[in-house]
C-alpha cells in the first residue's frame, strides 16, 4: 500500500501517474486537508482518503508531498505511528532527510525526491538520494514508483536543492519563454493559435533532437546559426540584453528561495 500524504498540484500529479502507470486505486491511498477536496479525489480516481495517522498506520510507503512549510507539522503528526522499516519518501522543496529522520526517528529510511509537472503525460524528471539509513532497496523502490512517469536520476544530496531550481521548477521556465516567443509571433502579425502551434513544435522537435542526438546544445544551435543570418542576428540581441545571465541568476535565486522556504 502506498500513501501520498499531501494531494495539492504535485501529489495528485503523482497519484495521477501512479494509476496510469498500472497501480490499482485500492493500493493507493490519500489524504486531503478540507472534506471537499476529499470528496473530489475520491469521486476522479477511487482511492481512499484517510487521516494522516491513518495513512502512516497503513501503508508500506508514505510519500510525504505537502509545502515545504508545512512538513514540521506533518511529521509531528504521524511520528508516533511511522515504524523503522516504513519507507518514507520526501517531495518537498529543501527538506532534507536529516530533517525527516530527526522528527520520525534514527533508523526510518528517507528518500529525497524532486519531480516536475511533467509527471502528468509521463515525462518527469525525478532526481532523488538517500537518507542515512536508505539503501540500495529503498532507492530502487522509489525508483520502481517514479519511473513508470518519467527518468530518474540518483544525485547526492548536497545537488538537490540546485536540482529543484533547474529541474522542479524547469518547466516554468519553458512557459515563460513559450509565452514570450508567441507574443512575439503576435507583434509580427500571426494569428496567436498559428504562433503558439509553430513554437511548441520547435520546442518539442528541439528537446527531442537534444535528447537523442547525444550533441552538445552548442553543436545543434550552431548548425541553425549561418553566418551573418537572421539566427545569429537573434542570438545578438538576446547577448546585449544578458538574458544567459538572466537564466543564471534567476535559478540561483530559486535555489536561494527553496532553502528560505524548507527554513520556515
Amino acid at each position: 500500500m502506498i500513501a501520498i500524504l499531501g494531494t495539492g498540484k504535485m501529489g495528485e500529479a503523482l497519484l495521477s501517474g501512479l494509476l496510469r502507470a498500472g497501480f490499482k486505486a485500492g493500493e493507493v491511498m490519500v489524504t486531503a486537508r478540507r472534506a471537499e477536496r476529499a470528496e473530489a479525489l475520491r469521486e476522479r480516481y477511487g482511492v481512499e482518503v484517510v487521516s494522516n495517522a491513518e495513512a502512516a498506520k497503513t501503508a508500506q510507503t508514505l510519500i510525504l508531498a505537502v509545502k515545504p512549510q508545512d512538513m514540521a507539522t506533518l511529521l509531528a503528526e504521524i511520528a508516533p505511528y511511522v515504524p523503522a522499516d516504513r519507507l518514507v519518501i520526501s517531495a518537498a522543496a529543501g527538506i532534507t532527510t536529516a530533517f525527516v529522520e530527526s522528527r520520525l526517528g534514527e533508523a526510518v529510511p528517507v528518500v529525497r525526491v524532486m519531480s516536475n509537472t511533467p509527471v502528468l503525460v509521463d515525462e518527469a524528471m525525478s532526481v532523488i538520494s538517500a537518507g542515512a539509513h536508505a539503501g540500495e532497496e529503498h532507492l530502487r523502490l522509489t525508483e520502481d514508483l517514479l519511473s513508470p512517469v518519467g527518468k530518474v536520476l540518483r544525485i547526492p544530496e548536497s545537488q538537490q536543492d540546485a536540482a529543484t531550481a533547474l529541474s522542479g521548477s524547469g518547466p516554468a521556465y519553458f512557459f515563460y519563454l513559450v509565452e514570450a516567443m508567441v507574443d512575439a509571433g503576435i507583434l509580427l502579425g500571426m494569428p496567436r493559435a498559428a504562433a503558439l502551434e509553430m513554437v511548441t513544435q520547435a520546442i518539442v522537435g528541439a528537446a527531442i533532437m537534444l535528447r537523442d542526438s547525444g550533441e552538445h546544445p552548442v553543436i545543434l544551435r550552431e548548425a541553425v546559426t549561418s553566418p551573418g543570418g537572421t539566427t545569429i542576428s537573434a542570438i545578438a540581441e538576446l547577448e546585449r540584453h544578458k538574458v544567459r545571465a538572466a537564466f543564471l541568476a534567476a535559478i540561483e535565486a530559486a535555489r536561494d528561495r527553496g532553502r528560505e522556504l524548507a527554513g520556515g
